[in-house]
């Protein structure tokens, strides 16, 4: 008798992983640009190479922003929503410190932070990495651009010709020669300018070559941004899939010990952490420096790792189960109150730090970067009460640019130069080696100083104040305009050496 045929159990089917995009773009070969947005853009590009000096900070900044908001937003189909004109108009805001601020560090801060509102208003992004990748995608679209544009001209090429643009471009480019030719003569002869009565603006042409590449490269970058809008990435499709969820133990148990050690910390420390002065001065071998410059900087680390370990923590939390829930906002809310109270603690240090060694543009920054911390912590506490934290990325980039908003407002380097000549006045030191280096911004509070330092600290400007004196509007700046006035009421004298006062 014969054995019976045994067949082996089918192996089993592995897990599906959910599917990754495969593209980053979505299928285009039909877009192209209008005449109303290759126009738009030129005009930008024009008004760009005319007016732009990227080295000078000045409202223009602003001025081309808004002809590029006008291109993408308006000219560009579809409307913008509410959001994307609320974030455009915080894009023109961030813009315009560069009218009102003559600190170089901070106008570029706004510069960038401008940037990454301009394509989150083009790409949008719900998520981290959406957000992230949006902000590179206008460099990965220059090919897909050019084919955008002449898929334009391959379409018009059999057309018949439309008088009306014809008459449109001629106008447009006779005003362009018009201008600049004209600028140039009233330039060159004061009788000439006579004739015009001041109408055309005086235009002292520096560096052309680069002018006509700030051009270029705003004429394309418009194009860019008008194709972003008509055929946006799928910036968000790249986002980590949800992980699998953990035990409850497993996440539970790191996060409960970390816990046990922030209390601690904060228990034993209460006394450290928040005595200041006193602390200070009973205690045998600790200075200022040792307590606030050391401690601030591991509390911030503490700040930001903390951040890291929420964002891990909760990918392997299991959302779906009440417990799982109830113990996660327990423990994840209890670590944000206790880090509430280390960012407490690292402002505080930083504070005493400042006010008996003096105020400087990185201790000032830092300042304010661990109170945007702060509230990012507090960003979480609420996100954790219903367990989810989609909202978050566009809150946290929101409240981002309205607290660099708010710091542009702030002044820092008035507000550094400020202090300093306070300290100075009740008696303290001052380096006046370092007030020079500070910007336009700070000559109010500098011109308060007593000579020789006012003129050690303002020796920079002895022969007048760089970018004013011109007649072109769009070279205006307040911060210049007011540091100019100041200085001609009261001339810079000379100033032999550098040295810290006592």
């Amino acid at each position: 008798m014969s054995a019976p045929i045994v067949i082996p159990p089918k192996p089993p089917m592995p897990a599906v992983k959910p599917k990754r995009p495969s593209r980053f773009w979505r299928p285009d070969r039909t877009s192209m640009a209008t005449r109303s947005m290759l126009v738009g853009a030129g005009i930008v590009g024009v008004l760009a190479a005319l007016i732009l000096d990227p080295g000078l900070a000045s409202i223009a900044y602003v001025i081309v922003g808004v002809g590029v908001v006008i291109v993408f937003g308006i000219l560009t189909p579809p409307r913008m929503t509410v959001t994307q004109s609320v974030a455009a108009i915080g894009m023109l805001a961030l813009l315009g410190v560069a009218a009102v601020r003559g600190a170089e560090w901070l106008v570029f801060i706004c510069v960038v932070a401008a940037w990454v509102l301009f394509t989150w208003t083009l790409i949008g992004g719900r998520t981290w990495t959406g957000i992230l990748l949006g902000t590179v995608a206008p460099w990965r679209a220059p090919h897909r651009t050019v084919n955008f544009v002449r898929r334009r001209k391959l379409a018009t090429r059999s057309a018949p010709r439309v008088p009306a643009a014809r008459v449109v471009v001629v106008i447009a480019v006779s005003v362009v020669l018009l201008l600049i030719f004209g600028s140039l003569f009233v330039s060159a002869d004061p009788e000439f300018a006579k004739i015009f009565g001041g109408f055309a603006p005086d235009i002292a042409v520096s560096n052309p070559l680069a002018r006509i590449f700030a051009g270029v490269v705003m004429t394309f970058g418009t194009l860019v941004a008008v194709y972003l809008r008509r055929r946006t990435p799928t910036v968000d499709a790249f986002a980590p899939a949800a992980a699998t969820p953990l035990p409850m133990w497993e996440w539970a148990v790191p996060l409960g010990v970390l816990n046990v050690l922030f209390l601690g910390f904060v228990a034993v420390q209460t006394k450290t952490l928040f005595g200041g002065d006193e602390h200070v001065q009973v205690t045998d071998g600790l200075t200022y420096a040792d307590y606030a410059r050391e401690g601030f900087w591991q509390l911030m680390a503490v700040t930001v790792l903390t951040l890291l370990v929420i964002a891990v923590a909760v990918r392997f939390i299991d959302r779906r189960d009440a417990g799982s829930r109830r113990l996660a906002r327990g423990l994840l809310g209890a670590l944000c109150l206790f880090s509430l109270v280390i960012v407490a603690s690292a402002v505080h240090r930083m504070w005493l730090y400042e006010n008996q060694y003096g105020f400087t543009v990185l201790r000032v920054s830092v300042f304010a970067t661990e109170l945007l911390l702060g509230f990012v912590f507090v960003l979480l506490l609420i996100a954790g009460i219903r367990m989810s934290g989609k909202w978050l990325p566009t809150a946290v980039l929101a409240t981002s640019a309205l607290a660099l908003l708010a710091f542009a407002v702030f002044n820092p380097d008035a507000y550094i130069a400020q202090k300093n000549v306070d300290r100075f006045e009740s008696g303290k030191s001052i380096d006046v080696s370092y007030l020079r280096g500070l910007s336009v911004d700070a000559v109010p509070a500098l011109d308060r100083l007593s000579e020789p330092q006012r003129s050690c600290a303002l020796s920079r400007y002895r022969f007048g104040v760089p970018g004013t004196g011109t007649s072109a509007p769009w070279e205006f700046n307040a911060a210049r305009e007011k540091a100019r006035d100041i200085l001609e009421a009261r001339p810079v004298g000379p100033c032999l050496q550098m040295y810290t006062v006592g």
